[in-house]
């Protein structure tokens, strides 16, 4: 009965059950959606989304951030869920590469600011533990399925995010086990997002629709809709239909508060798919070494990759049109490295991509799979007009669980993000109210701040 187990977990656990490194994760984790949040606000594809629904928001109790709109609950997580997947710079769950935070914070936030302004205020340890459950659920439920869940097609981030966004919405609404399993129900039946979506505008609404949709999950069952409370393991429910014959359900809702989940969450240095980052993180560095070598990237007559299986499946795209498609190319990610010595929201922009400048260096780079790599390894070796090279191998990189990013580098990517949205004071001020929400004694109070 692992759907009820998940219910029954999740509906028991106290704040004060969650150890000191997961509070702490789930803080990081809250801290670095918030600034993917709100950099990804001002995107084309998030104001496209706005624009196309805002005639449909219903009474406007919720924040779309960013700005000072308003939505209902139900539409202010899949805009706010869009906007943290738009730049493809949210967090990942390394084992199954699924971005746990945005449809479980997305749902929980909006809802949190609808229970406000009905007169009950959500504390900061009310909304950590929601968003802890939350994840711990899509992440078991995620390892249950995977890889052949994700290789046949699905988006696994979005496939589970429902069920992730329901389950930490019902424990936001105290939802008892029976409960909370009706809505993991809903939730299944509201399975969301192809692969085939990559690169794409609806990639990112993949996430904003799961979010959505596990907090319509939870709100239907908390007024008594039903579901079948064994949507998960049944012969014809969720794990079984999209599993493709891959079942260890059992296994992972078993290492539930035993094996955090949530601690194994991995921040991306770069806004992009995260099989290139081992190359884009070699090529940075090979940007210094370029220069130190009294060289430019005009000397370089070609540049040869060796990555892991998974780089070419998912980002293979050698001639990418704009931003969102170069998200999946790691050729060039390889070129902004290699050329600019850098790799954030800005070198993403269509204009670089289209950019001479890139296309030249990117045109030069072969990427070829190697099985021995790990998925966070590359080889990268550049070969210059006069016969030098200059080699670089990246073990493991970074934003890795091996070299993880550190808080004062997490600040970092949230100001650079959040200041071309609002400016450099507002986005330190933003800063310093997100590190804050762990005390915080009412969190729609905490993002009326921002």
């Amino acid at each position: 009965m692992a759907t009820l187990r998940i219910a029954e977990w999740s509906s028991s656990l106290k704040y004060t059950d969650l150890p000191p490194a997961v509070v702490d994760a789930a803080l990081r984790s809250f801290y670095n959606w918030l600034g993917c949040a709100l950099g990804g606000s001002n995107h084309p594809t998030t104001t496209t989304a706005i624009k196309a629904l805002s005639p449909f928001f219903g009474k406007e109790t919720s924040s779309i951030l960013g700005g000072s709109a308003r939505a209902d609950a139900s539409h202010a997580a899949l805009i706010n869920g869009i906007a943290s997947h738009v730049h493809d710079y949210d967090d990942t769950h390394l084992e199954t590469i699924i971005h746990p935070t945005g449809p479980v914070a997305s749902a929980v936030l909006a809802y949190a600011e609808k229970l406000a302004s009905e007169g009950r205020s959500v504390s900061g340890e009310d909304f950590l533990i929601a968003l802890v459950v939350g994840i711990e659920a899509e992440c078991k439920i995620g390892l249950s399925v995977w890889p052949k869940h994700y290789d046949i097609g699905w988006h696994i981030t979005s496939s589970t995010g429902s069920i992730g966004a329901a389950v930490a919405t019902s424990k936001l609404l105290s939802l008892n086990p029976s409960q909370t399993a009706h809505a993991i129900g809903i939730a299944c039946t509201q399975v969301t997002g192809l692969r085939e979506m990559f690169g794409t505008d609806t990639k990112s609404f993949h996430v904003g629709r799961s979010a959505q949709n596990g907090l319509l999950a939870a709100i239907l069952a908390s007024q008594g809709f039903t579901s079948s409370t064994i949507a998960l393991e049944a012969k014809r429910g969720w794990v079984n239909v999209v599993g493709q014959g891959v079942n260890r359900l059992d296994e992972f809702v078993g290492s539930l508060g035993k094996v955090w989940e949530i601690e194994k969450n991995a921040f991306k240095p770069f806004p992009c798919g995260i099989v290139v980052h081992p190359v884009i993180d070699g090529c940075i560095q090979l940007h210094k070494d370029i220069k130190a070598q009294g060289l430019g990237v005009k000397d370089i007559k070609a540049v040869k990759c060796k990555v892991h299986p998974l780089v070419l499946e998912l980002t293979g795209k050698k001639t990418p049109q704009d931003g969102l498609q170069a998200k999946f190319s790691v050729y060039h990610g390889g070129a902004v490295g290699l050329v600019l010595g850098k790799a954030g929201p800005a070198q993403y922009a269509d204009e670089v991509v289209t950019s001479q400048e890139i296309t030249s260096v990117r045109d030069k780079i072969d990427a070829t799979a190697d099985e021995k790599l790990g998925a966070d390894e590359a080889e990268i070796v550049v070969e210059f007009q006069d016969g030098k090279q200059l080699k670089k191998h990246v073990e493991h990189a970074i934003g890795s669980l091996e070299v993880p990013i550190t808080n004062e580098q997490l600040e970092e990517k949230f100001l650079d993000q959040v200041s071309l949205v609002l400016g450099q004071e507002g986005a330190k001020k933003a800063s310093e109210t997100a590190w804050g929400l762990k005390g915080a004694g009412d969190v729609a109070a905490l993002v009326k701040a921002l």
